[in-house]
C-alpha cells in the first residue's frame, strides 16, 4: 500500500511536508513524489527503490516553498499527478488498489481522453482517479462520481487552492486522519506522523467521507458514508508500531497477538525473538505472558533495506531478507528458541534466512509462532500478494490435495484434521521444531473491534 501525507499551515509548509511524507517510508518501496501550492503548483519525484526518501528529497526543498502541500510514498505508481479541467487545476495523491484501471482508462479513452503519466508503461492509477473527478463540476462530486466507478480501495488526497481534500477509501480498508496544532492542520495514513511535529488527532474520517482541510478549519461531507470494514493486517503487520487506527494502538495490538500465542502454549523454550521488526512486538507480548525472556539471536542492521515482502522480484526479496538480518551466535548457540512473526506470506524470510541462520548458528530448538492466521486469498485491496500460488499455505494444500477435488472450507477450520495437516506440512517445509498460528476469533480479540467491522478476506475469502 502507499502512504499519503497533507498539510495545510499559516506557514511555510516544506520541512513539515517533507518530514511528515518520511514517516510513511514503511509503505512504499518504489516511487514518492512531493506537490505545494503557492501561486503555482510545483511537484518532484524520485524512484526510492534503491535509497531512501530523505536522501532524494533534501536537495528538493528549496523550491518546493509554500503553505500547503502534499506527499506520498508509493507503492507502485509516480505521484503526485496535476490535473487541469474545467473547474481549475488540481494535484492528487492516492492509496490503494484500482482492479478495474483497464477498463476505466479505456472509458476514458473512448470518449476522446488521453493519458501521459505512465508507471513501468502501464497506465497510472492515480491519473485514472484524477481524470475521472475531472469529468464532473467540483471536487466533491468527482470524488463521489469516482467511489462509485472504481473496483478495489482508494484514498485520495487533492491539493486545491481551497485547500486539501481528504476522502477516504469507501470501502474503509485504509484510513486517513486529521491532526491540528496552533498553526497548521496535517492529514496522514498513518498517526505517527504526528506525535514529532507536535500535532493532535482531532478527526478519523468515516468511510466515504469527503473533508476539505483549509486554514478555516474542516468542512466534512458525509453524504457518502458506507459501512465499510478496516484492513485487520493494518494491526498485524502493515502499519508502523507508533500509530492508531480506529483509536486502537498497533503496538498494543501486536502485543495482545503475542499474549494470546503464549496461551495453553506448553513449549519449554530458553528465549523469545522477533523476527525485525514487525515480530518484535508479538514476541514481547509472547515473552510478558509466558514468563520466557526475550531476547535478540537476529538483529536488523537497517531499515534501508525497507521489507522483504513488497518487492516485485523473488530475487530481490531473497537477496533483502538475507542482508538485513544478522546472527547473534552467542545467543543462539544450544539454546530452544521461540520465533514469533507477524505473518507467512510467501515463506521467504522466515525459511530462507531467519530460520536458516538461527540453525546454522546452533539453535537446539526452534518454534515458530505466527500472528494471525494462515493467509488464504490474495489481497484484492492493497497492493501486496498478487496471486494463490505465492501464499505458503495455498503452495501446501495443493502439496497435500494434488488434483483432488476439495472445499477450501476444510482448511480455515483450525479445529479440522486438514487444517491441522496444512500446518504440519508447512512446518516440515520451514524446517523448524513446531508451529502455531494466532486464529481469527483471538485475532480478532487482540484487534479489539467487533468482527463486522474488520477486513479478514486475506484468512476467509468473505467481503
Amino acid at each position: 500500500m502507499s502512504g499519503l501525507f497533507g498539510i495545510v499551515s499559516s506557514k511555510d509548509c516544506r520541512q513539515s511536508l517533507f518530514y511528515g511524507t518520511d514517516y510513511h517510508s514503511h509503505l512504499g518501496t518504489k516511487k514518492a513524489g512531493l506537490a505545494v501550492l503557492n501561486r503555482q503548483f510545483t511537484r518532484c519525484i524520485h524512484d526510492i527503490s534503491t535509497s531512501q526518501f530523505k536522501s532524494k528529497f533534501i536537495e528538493e526543498l528549496p523550491k518546493l516553498k509554500g503553505k500547503k502541500g502534499i506527499g506520498v510514498i508509493s507503492d507502485f505508481d509516480s505521484q503526485p499527478i496535476i490535473i487541469s479541467c474545467s473547474f481549475g487545476k488540481f494535484a492528487i495523491a492516492t492509496s490503494g488498489l484500482l482492479r478495474n484501471k483497464n477498463e476505466l482508462a479505456r472509458k476514458i479513452m473512448s470518449g476522446g481522453g488521453s493519458f501521459s503519466e505512465m508507471s513501468s508503461g502501464m497506465i497510472n492509477a492515480t491519473e485514472v482517479i484524477g481524470k475521472l473527478i475531472a469529468k464532473k463540476n467540483n471536487i466533491t462530486d468527482g470524488i463521489k462520481y469516482t467511489f462509485s466507478q472504481i473496483i478495489g480501495s482508494m484514498s485520495i488526497l487533492i491539493l486545491t487552492k481551497e485547500g486539501i481534500y481528504a476522502a477516504r477509501d469507501i470501502t474503509g480498508k485504509t484510513t486517513l486522519v486529521v491532526g491540528q496544532n496552533e498553526d497548521t492542520f496535517a492529514i496522514t495514513s498513518e498517526t505517527c506522523a504526528f506525535p514529532n511535529m507536535n500535532l493532535k488527532p482531532v478527526l478519523e474520517l468515516q468511510p466515504g467521507e469527503i473533508a476539505l482541510v483549509s486554514r478555516e478549519g474542516i468542512r466534512r461531507d458525509q453524504s457518502n458514508l458506507k459501512n465499510g470494514k478496516i484492513c485487520a493486517f493494518l494491526w498485524i503487520y502493515t502499519g508502523y508500531p507508533a500509530s492508531s487506527y480506529e483509536g486502537i494502538s498497533v503496538e498494543k495490538v501486536r502485543e495482545n497477538c503475542g499474549v494470546n500465542l503464549a496461551k495453553n502454549d506448553r513449549i519449554q523454550a530458553d528465549l523469545v525473538t522477533g523476527v525485525p521488526d514487525s515480530g518484535t512486538a508479538h514476541a514481547l507480548g509472547y515473552s510478558m505472558a509466558s514468563g520466557i525472556p526475550y531476547r535478540r539471536p537476529l538483529v536488523k542492521y537497517t531499515d534501508g533495506y525497507g521489507r522483504s515482502y513488497t518487492p516485485a522480484s523473488q530475487g530481490i526479496r531473497n537477496k533483502v531478507a538475507k542482508l538485513k538480518l544478522i546472527p547473534i551466535k552467542s545467543v543462539i548457540e544450544g539454546k530452544k528458541i521461540v520465533v514469533c512473526d507477524d505473518s507467512i506470506v510467501r515463506g521467504t524470510q522466515l525459511k530462507n534466512q531467519a530460520i536458516e541462520k538461527l540453525w546454522k548458528n546452533g539453535a537446539e530448538e526452534i518454534h515458530i509462532r505466527i500472528a494471525c492466521p494462515p493467509l488464504m486469498y490474495p489481497c484484492p485491496y492493497l497492493l501486496s500478494t498478487r496471486t494463490k500460488k505465492e501464499l505458503a499455505a495455498r503452495r501446501m494444500i495443493k502439496k497435500i490435495m494434488g488434483e483432488k477435488n476439495f472445499d477450501i472450507k476444510d482448511f480455515l477450520n483450525e479445529k479440522s484434521s486438514l487444517y491441522k495437516k496444512m500446518v504440519e506440512t508447512i512446518k516440515d517445509e520451514l524446517g523448524v521444531t513446531s508451529l502455531k498460528y494466532q486464529t481469527i476469533d483471538e485475532m480478532v480479540k487482540a484487534i479489539g473491534l467487533p468482527e463486522e467491522k474488520l477486513c479478514l478476506y486475506c484468512w476467509n475469502g468473505k467481503d
